[in-house]
């Protein structure tokens, strides 16, 4: 390691001396294990170039003085090295945050500090919402009525608004909705089968095969014609609604309707369209996701071709529906606060690169299986709940399994890579001694 030139004074300094330390890391850390560091290594820099600017000069220069010295300490061993340098950034880390926190509330608790971020960056206006909903329920109409004028003899039930934006379960952004289109299948016909008891034996991939074919042969049932080695195939009802909505509305004409640009997002598995409001200042785009479902009884199925590919048969059961109904049950029973706590750790992870993949899924398991052990889901205990999501998330990243809460043999953190567990893993990991590097 060659760090020829002056150190600069300042933010300047700063930059200079922690882009070293991430370019040198390379050479001893390999690209992977840089990767990793980069993660904290970024935000000390960035906490540290705006702690500096309020600093004198020759403090920050001192600051990073100490740095190299401790890291002069530390063992030429690769593994060694990498768990030095990780523990002065992740030092570095905390008094930078806590330096930061400091001059903007000096006072703040952690709990109000939780709640501070909840009304500034998780939840949403109203006024927001309420215009998301409305897109989104005057996108629903056309689409349905253009169905209904095209295809009178489909069966289709009421389509409706459903997901997080319904649910006051969306976060930062009212930027997706979901369109829910119930098929109505004739009882006598058909029948749901559970995954544990299909060839496939996954318990989310059920399977919707047609009955009493003896009695009515095919033809008697207008979903008939989706059917592939007798069943109701998931992917051939998707891709007939990309054929007979997606590809043949006339949207330039539905876009001068609804005052917005309207346009299908087309070449993926989903049925989705991009909503863009002339008037609107904000160039953010509105998806609208359209999804076929089928009902019986507390079970929903939906056709998602992404969650149960490569099997053309398979429909997805749902578990969103039975999850947020939990939540909502366990805050009504002692006043809780489980779905605000959902909220922030959305936000967080939506808000923070390394944690990008983390969905809803996983962190509303987490928050329902730790309600399984504590029953202090008060305001006040807010904070330390926060902490406890951290820690119990590291432990399920380390294990590489988090099972759900109603499917014990489903495995909610299977389609992670290894690169993106060990991110998310070492953020973490530096945000329990100081949870608020992710509350920036």
């Amino acid at each position: 390691m060659n760090f020829q030139g002056s150190r600069r004074r300042g933010e300047d300094g700063v930059a200079t001396v922690i882009d070293f330390l991430l370019s040198n890391a390379r050479l001893v850390l390999g690209v992977g294990g840089a990767a990793l560091l980069g993660i904290a290594t970024l935000a000390v820099k960035r906490l540290i170039e705006r702690a500096g600017r309020a600093a004198e000069n020759e403090k920050v220069e001192q600051k990073m003085a100490d740095s190299w010295e401790e890291l002069s300490l530390v063992s030429t061993s690769p593994t060694l090295l990498r768990k030095g340098i990780e523990g002065v950034v992740m030092k570095h880390v905390s008094k930078a945050t806590k330096q930061q926190t400091g001059m903007d509330d000096i006072l703040m608790t952690q709990n109000e500090r939780l709640q501070q971020y909840y009304s500034s960056r998780v939840v949403l206006a109203p006024h927001e919402v309420e215009k998301a909903q409305s897109l989104a329920l005057d996108i629903c109409t056309e689409i349905q009525g253009f169905l209904h004028s095209r295809h009178p003899d489909m069966p289709l039930g009421e389509m409706n608004l459903g997901g997080s934006l319904l649910d006051d379960l969306q976060v930062v952004s009212a930027d997706h909705a979901c369109l829910l289109v119930p098929l109505q299948l004739e009882p006598s016909l058909w029948r749901l089968i559970p995954g544990e008891e299909t060839l496939l034996t996954h318990p989310l991939h059920w399977m919707v095969r047609r009955i009493n074919l003896e009695y009515f042969p095919r033809g008697h049932s207008y979903w008939d014609r989706y059917l592939v080695g007798g069943y109701l195939s998931a992917e051939t009802v998707v891709n007939m609604f990309s054929k007979a909505v997606m590809e043949t509305a006339n949207w330039p004409s539905i876009s001068s309707t609804l005052d917005c640009q309207v346009r299908p997002v087309l070449g993926g598995p989903e049925l989705r369209l991009e909503i863009r409001c002339v008037s609107e200042s904000s160039n953010q785009p509105l998806f609208i996701s359209m999804l076929p479902v089928l009902r019986e009884g507390d079970v929903v199925l939906t056709a998602q071709p992404l969650l149960t590919s490569p099997w053309v048969n398979a429909w997805h059961l749902s578990l969103y529906p039975w999850e947020t109904r939990r939540l909502a049950q366990l805050d009504a029973g002692d006043a809780g606060c489980r779905r605000l706590m959902l909220k922030i750790l959305k936000a967080v992870c939506k808000l923070s690169p390394p944690l990008r993949h983390l969905q809803a899924a996983p962190l509303t398991n987490l928050i329902l299986h730790l309600s399984d052990s504590e029953s202090d889901w008060s305001k006040n205990s807010l904070d330390v709940r926060f902490q406890q999501c951290i820690t119990e998330l590291i432990g399920h990243l380390e294990q590489e399994a988090l099972h759900s809460y109603f499917k014990p043999a489903v495995n909610l953190l299977n389609g992670l890579s290894e690169d993106q567990v060990d991110q998310m893993g070492f953020m973490l990991y530096c945000a329990v001694s100081d949870p608020d590097i992710l509350l920036i």
